[in-house]
């Protein structure tokens, strides 16, 4: 069953790369929209359209890829015999991975 393991480690690894678009948006949303309505950072000074444009573009994609990440790790869950608790936090971090080494690499 240790095999399962690697498998879902694998996949979610693989999942990491295309990820990098979503993370992106979401935090292109985040930085430019309510962090800083906070004032928490400062907007891009050419952002000047609004960000409605910017919550049509992410949602889609941010949706189509959540939807996807779940359904291929509740598929590969059903093969493993770890723990839900355990399961879902390490596949989560495994997708992050890509992410995680472009900013440090960046």
């Amino acid at each position: 069953m240790r095999r399962q393991s690697w498998i879902a480690a694998g996949v979610n690894l693989l999942m990491g790369v295309p990820a990098v678009v979503p993370v992106w948006l979401v935090w292109y949303v985040a930085v430019n929209g309510p962090l800083a309505d906070l004032g928490w950072t400062q907007r891009e000074p050419t952002e000047n359209d609004g960000m409605l444009l910017w919550l049509v573009i992410a949602a889609p994609v941010v949706i189509a890829f959540g939807l996807l990440w779940w359904l291929a790790n509740d598929f590969l869950r059903r093969r493993n015999t770890a723990a839900a608790r355990v399961y879902w936090p390490v596949c989560a971090l495994a997708t992050l991975v890509p992410t995680a080494a472009l900013i440090v690499l960046l």
